[in-house]
């Protein structure tokens, strides 16, 4: 393809995503951002390929440069995620040798015990390869996963630790046993593993988890605490915290998505209500909040000090936009008003304001995420898992336009 060819394959692209609206033709949404994800996700393919290594690439840097992660980083499942799923959704039969290279390049992660996002790492990749493939390797590779997983289960407090403390900024603020609100997003991989072998200790750690953050991580108004420590001993609570957000008490959004999309997997598992009542919560405190953005993109933290001036996190909006399109399949009041929300927020991130134009932004396809503001990272960038949440929303869309199933 010659370089004029490209140009105006990259502006048709760009047009036709632009002036989606509303009240286009189902799935012709979809389509324009799928082309454009394709066009934009191969450009970091090409500098992949053309490097002679398997890179990962996580986040773009100031500078412009992209920096890359081995398998050890909680980051390291996202991009091969996210090339499964344009797979998928683009059809395009190219893809498939890339999403298994980019895959299996970290399946070394099966055996991390050191930290909890062997969750995040081994579901994203193998799990998206094992739904699509049925690769016998894939199923071991995430039953391995949730085994190591499980080392990191304490009894006293029925909770799965998710930092270790001896290492590290966390080994300066005198935890005994944190568990972050990010830890929901790791039960998936043992609800898997028990679909996928019939041992119920994996579902039942699961649960154990679940009850206890239930318990212990949310406020009455439904938002819920970044962090809370336990004591190994006797199990209690020792302190309640926040590592990511503004403060202690305030309302961190990533962590609020974290809940929301944790406790819809958690109740497409067991089907036991109070975890969709929470969700649901969660969600509408977000919703109803009086400085949520018009276009429902939520700033890093609610209680930010200098809103409207705070940055905005994409990541967190297109991890609840994925979450919503499931629950509106589900048995909840009102339901499909929950993919009417998800659509306005897909809406937002499609646009100019928050997606890249083609061939920008090291090849990621939004802008505007927060990592850490507290430890001055990653702020107002472009992140890995805010691209595959964004990908799978989009996924959870098109399926419940032809009538499928989300998941």
């Amino acid at each position: 393809m010659n370089r004029l060819m490209i140009i105006l394959f990259f502006f048709c692209v760009s047009f036709s995503c632009t002036v989606s609206t509303k009240n286009e033709k189902p799935g012709s949404f979809v389509s324009e951002n799928v082309a454009f994800a394709r066009a934009q996700i191969g450009g970091a393919i090409d500098v992949i390929e053309m490097s002679g290594k398997v890179l990962n690439p996580v986040k773009l840097n100031v500078d412009g440069s992209v920096s890359y992660c081995d398998y050890t980083d909680w980051r390291s499942g996202f991009f091969p995620g996210s090339v499964w799923y344009l797979y998928e959704l683009s059809g395009d039969s190219s893809l498939l040798p890339l999403a298994r290279k980019y895959t299996e390049a970290i399946q070394q992660a099966q055996n991390l015990t050191w930290h909890h996002d062997i969750g995040f790492i081994i579901n994203c990749s193998f799990g998206n390869g094992w739904r699509l493939t049925s690769d016998p390797g894939y199923k071991e590779v995430i039953l391995q996963a949730a085994r190591s997983l499980s080392t990191r289960f304490r009894e006293a407090p029925g909770v799965i630790q998710s930092w270790n403390v001896d290492r590290g900024w966390q080994s300066e603020r005198g935890w005994e046993c944190p568990v972050i609100i990010d830890n929901m997003m790791n039960l998936e991989l043992l609800f898997d593993a028990t679909a996928l072998s019939g041992d119920s200790s994996f579902y039942k750690l699961a649960v154990s988890h679940a009850d206890r953050t239930l318990q212990e991580a949310f406020r009455p108004d439904g938002s819920c605490y970044h962090v809370v420590d336990y004591n190994l001993g006797d199990g209690s609570v020792r302190n309640r915290y926040t590592a990511q957000g503004y403060s202690h008490e305030s309302a961190w959004s990533r962590g609020q998505a974290w809940a929301i999309y944790g406790y819809t997997v958690c109740y497409r598992a067991t089907k036991d209500r109070k975890y969709i009542d929470q969700a649901l919560k969660t969600f509408h405190f977000m919703k109803d909040h009086p400085r949520m953005p018009s276009d429902k993109i939520p700033y890093w933290d609610m209680d930010a000090p200098n809103i409207p001036d705070e940055p905005r996190d994409a990541s967190s909006a297109s991890c609840i936009a994925a979450a919503l399109y499931e629950i509106s399949t589900m048995d909840v009041p009102d339901a499909k008003s929950y993919a009417a929300y998800a659509d306005d927020i897909m809406l937002s991130l499609s646009s100019p304001a928050y997606r890249a134009s083609p061939g920008t932004n090291g090849h990621f396809l939004l802008m505007h995420s927060v990592g850490s503001i507290p430890h001055n990272s990653e702020i107002d960038v472009a992140l890995n898992y805010a691209d595959y949440y964004f990908l799978e929303a989009l996924k959870r869309k098109a399926a419940i336009e032809n009538g499928a199933s989300p998941r």
